[in-house]
């Protein structure tokens, strides 16, 4: 149905669907409103009122109490349905109990005084990790703020209701962000890799050993003496730390780090040897006065380098040619 103008068009048939996603105990769908300007929908406006004889609860301890007065009406940004802003419109009361005073009452939809739904946070914050923030804040038509602020609010929540019963094996690591090696420029970074869990545990920012002792304390001391395996590399402040703290656990340097230190020894024989024979070839010919010879030149190649030596070499000291040369 649609007023004269055709502005506004009422669509009664998406409060099945709310009820069904969307329920909460204590309140109903009045109704749902699309605006519409010059035939394209612009907004959607889902109104919403208290139930006529359930009481609100106070939003500090969730008790039912006595109504007082209502607020002026808000609005708070709800997924979006087939690309439209959608909102919740509704006039919050104000309850009264005799702990807490004259109070406004509990909204389960959303979270203190966000103006952006609860299950728009949690939409906001999954999407978070496939796209860019800005991106997002323009493909949803919201703000990079909101995106943030969902994000904020999605950890916040994780970490008030994870558990940390079964942690046995942890990795610890640095990562490098910015600009600049500065020690504010690093981050360390606790994570869990047991096998049937994989997750982030702590981030700090600098990679000293007051930042790992802070991540170690988060988890508490439960997780730490119950850690089985510890995985890192060979910063020596980790090292220290992981020693002193979680020593029942078997430490495991991580293999990026082992291939990285095994390279760079192999790399450090190669060149001494290389030198050593080089050197070796020079002595030989510094008494020659000619500086040809394939013989030479190979030696010298194979040492280091074609080309690279201007040392003379005489006929004489030639081994003699083979069969064929």
């Amino acid at each position: 149905m649609s007023d004269q103008d055709g502005l506004v068009i009422v669509a009664p048939a998406l409060k099945t669907i709310l009820n069904q996603v969307q329920r909460f105990v204590g309140f109903v769908y009045q109704e749902v409103r699309m605006h519409c300007s010059q035939g394209r929908p612009q907004l959607i406006e889902i109104t919403v009122k208290p139930h006529g004889g359930i009481r609100g609860r106070c939003s500090r301890c969730r008790q039912p109490a006595p109504g007082y007065d209502r607020l002026p009406q808000r609005r708070w940004l709800f997924v979006p349905l087939w690309g439209i802003p959608t909102y919740y419109c509704y006039a919050p009361r104000r309850v009264e109990r005799a702990e807490h005073g004259v109070v406004v009452e509990h909204i389960p939809w959303s979270d203190g005084k966000r103006p952006v739904t609860c299950a728009m946070m949690g939409f906001l914050a999954r999407w978070a990790r496939r796209l860019s923030w800005r991106e997002m804040a323009r493909a949803f038509q919201t703000s990079w703020e909101a995106v943030y602020r969902s994000v904020e609010w999605f950890v916040q929540w994780g970490l008030a209701h994870r558990e940390l019963r079964w942690v046995e094996s942890i990795g610890v690591d640095e990562i490098h962000w910015g600009r600049g090696l500065r020690a504010d420029n690093f981050l360390t970074v606790i994570y869990q890799i047991d096998a049937g869990c994989r997750r982030l545990l702590w981030v700090g920012r600098r990679r000293s050993q007051a930042t790992l002792r802070r991540g170690l304390k988060a988890l508490g001391p439960e997780v730490v003496k119950g850690l089985r395996f510890v995985c890192s590399d060979k910063w020596k402040p980790y090292l220290q730390v992981i020693a002193a703290q979680a020593g029942q656990a078997l430490h495991v340097l991580d293999r990026f780090h082992i291939t990285t230190h095994l390279n760079q020894a192999v790399d450090q024989v190669r060149r001494a040897k290389s030198k050593l024979l080089r050197t070796k070839v020079r002595k030989q010919h510094s008494g020659s006065s000619i500086c040809a010879g394939p013989y030479y030149a190979a030696a010298v190649g194979y040492a280091g380098g074609f080309g690279k030596s201007s040392m003379p070499c005489s006929p004489a000291s030639w081994p003699p040619p083979g069969p064929g040369n």
